[in-house]
């Protein structure tokens, strides 16, 4: 079980209601996890304790509203190489449960710099905010080391390019 069951996106939806009306796309670099990635509106970042791939870890979040979508990067150390794909695995599967669908399979996904793991890709399915309203999320779940992550962008409407604008500057420079 997840402890606060990562939540964070329904969260991140509701923390962040006020949104600008433009994507204003700049480069963030996601301090202590060496990721670099575009994001259409400046991020607010947290941290909580979850439980992951059965250990007590820190979860942060980074993420920011803007043209009635949420963008949002989670990451966390989950400190043993052997439990990273269970992670990945849960990331996936929360990211879904969170908003009432079932876990889709996973679609390719190359991060420049990520390590290679099976459970890494890319989900798109429709779902339901707590407040009953409609969404659909894309997100993708990816490694470097024993650091996982999980980037989600999610909106009544998500725009194509925009989507591949956020997913396609993920990397983690030489």
């Amino acid at each position: 079980m997840l402890m606060a069951r990562l939540s964070f996106v329904p969260l991140a939806v509701a923390a962040l209601a006020a949104c600008a009306p433009a994507l204003d796309w700049r480069e963030v670099r996601l301090e202590g996890s060496g990721l670099q990635a575009m994001l259409p509106c400046r991020p607010n970042t947290q941290a909580r304790t979850v439980s992951l791939a059965g250990r007590s870890v820190k979860l942060t979040l980074a993420a920011c509203s803007a043209g009635d979508q949420t963008w949002a990067i989670a990451y966390a150390d989950v400190g043993d190489p052997a439990t990273v794909a269970t992670a990945l695995d849960e990331l996936r599967q929360s990211a879904a449960r969170n908003l009432g669908a079932e876990p889709p399979a996973l679609s390719p996904l190359a991060v420049p710099g990520a390590t290679p793991n099976a459970g890494s890709g890319r989900i798109a399915f429709d779902g339901r905010l707590p407040d009953g309203s409609a969404v659909r999320e894309q997100a993708a779940v990816f490694a470097r080391g024993t650091l996982v992550f999980q980037a989600t962008a999610v909106g009544a409407k998500l725009g194509a390019d925009a989507v591949d604008t956020f997913f396609g500057s993920l990397r983690f420079p030489s």
